[in-house]
C-alpha cells in the first residue's frame, strides 16, 4: 500500500513562499491522483489542490488560485504544493492524499491514502 510522507511546512510571515513536498512509496504513484488538503483548528478539512494521475489536469479551491501551483514529478514519486503570497488564512496543517482511481475531487472522503500533515503558520 501506498505511503504519503509530507514536508516543507513551517513558520513564515505574510506575503512568504513555501513549497510542500509529498513523497510516495510502496505503490504505483503514476496512476494515483493526487490532493492536497488543510485543516486548522475546529475546522473541517478543506480541499486545497489536486492533480491528476498523468497531470493532465488541476484544480484549485477559490481562496487559493493564482496564489498555490499543484506539480508532480512522477520520477520521484512525488507532488508539490508551491504556495505563494501566503495569508495568516492560510494557517493550517496541510495533508496529501491519494486517489487509487486516478481521478480528483474535492471530497476528502474520495481519497484512499492520506498522509500525516505538515504544518504550516503564517504570521502576519
Amino acid at each position: 500500500q501506498v505511503q504519503l510522507v509530507e514536508s516543507g511546512g513551517g513558520l513564515v510571515q505574510a506575503g512568504d513562499s513555501l513549497r510542500l513536498s509529498c513523497a510516495a512509496s510502496g505503490g504505483t504513484f503514476s496512476r494515483y491522483g493526487m490532493g492536497w488538503f488543510r485543516q486548522a483548528p475546529g475546522k473541517e478539512r478543506q480541499f486545497v489542490a489536486g492533480i491528476t494521475s498523468g497531470s493532465s489536469s488541476t484544480s484549485y479551491a477559490g481562496s487559493v488560485k493564482g496564489r498555490f501551483t499543484i506539480s508532480r514529478d512522477n520520477a520521484k514519486n512525488t507532488v508539490y504544493l508551491s504556495m505563494n503570497n501566503l495569508k495568516p488564512e492560510d494557517t493550517a496543517a496541510y495533508y496529501c492524499a491519494a486517489s487509487v482511481g486516478g481521478y480528483i475531487t474535492h471530497n476528502p472522503g474520495t481519497y484512499d491514502r492520506w498522509g500525516r500533515g505538515t504544518q504550516v503558520t503564517v504570521s502576519s
